[in-house]
């Protein structure tokens, strides 16, 4: 190639922009309503993009939702996976609380949904949300107070989790889209995720996996899960 030629490549090479990417993720934190410190992890795309809230197992944390986040961000989602209080780098919940009480984590759901809406780098109107055992649990009952959410994602989600009940809420989901994902041989979820299906409003899809485990397990043992969440999610929020 000619000397000349070659710079005009190079130049034309430089000048055109570049694709856009997703960036590296943020360490990020919120605030409860009661004060609670919620920690949490970013992952946003090259433009703006609706964003879904990643909520993880009992003892878990959002580590859980580390390779999901990252395939949402780069199919154009603004993805926050939170630890919940008591979990990860999240605070306890205040002293003297109900161990058992789980019903003001919705709280640090909410919290989260604000943040996502403190952001104009996120497109608003259209929020999703994906959750594991009680993250599955605290997405429907948030979901139901909150007609931003458009989307849930739901890994072995239970009818009742230590009161976390899920029946009712389901059916308020009236423009809500709901992905049931459980495995066979976890009874209870299995049998949960079909009453929840049965539920009238929005649009209801329920997938049984064969011997893949409870809540985030799933995404370890079947490979084209994590691929099936992006896919759901890009179906129904973009």
């Amino acid at each position: 190639m000619r000397p000349v030629l070659w710079c005009l490549v190079c130049l034309a090479c430089l000048a055109a922009p570049p694709a856009a990417a997703a960036s590296a993720p943020q360490n990020v934190s919120v605030r409860t309503e009661d004060g609670i410190t919620i920690l949490g992890s970013l992952y946003l795309p090259g433009r703006p993009g609706p964003g879904v809230i990643l909520l993880h197992m009992q003892t878990k944390s959002r580590e859980d939702w580390q390779a999901v986040a990252s395939r949402l961000s780069d199919a154009g989602f603004a993805a926050l996976a939170i630890d919940l209080r008591g979990h990860g780098a999240s605070d306890p919940a205040p002293t003297g609380s109900d161990p058992l009480d789980l019903s003001r984590l919705t709280l640090d759901v909410k919290a989260a949904r604000a943040f996502l809406a403190s952001r104009p780098d996120v497109v608003q109107g259209r929020v999703g949300i994906a959750g594991a055992s009680v993250g599955a649990n605290l997405a429907i009952l948030y979901a139901a107070a909150d007609p931003s959410v458009r989307s849930l994602a739901l890994l072995s989600a239970g009818l009742d989790f230590r009161g976390l009940r899920t029946e009712a809420a389901m059916g308020r989901l009236t423009k809500c889209s709901a992905l049931l994902v459980v495995s066979d041989e976890d009874t209870y979820a299995a049998n949960s995720a079909r009453k929840l299906a049965q539920q009238p409003g929005g649009v209801r899809e329920l997938r049984v996996l064969s011997g893949a485990g409870h809540g985030t397990v799933m995404l370890g043992r079947q490979s084209d899960l994590a691929g099936a969440l992006v896919d759901w999610f890009r179906r129904t929020l973009l």
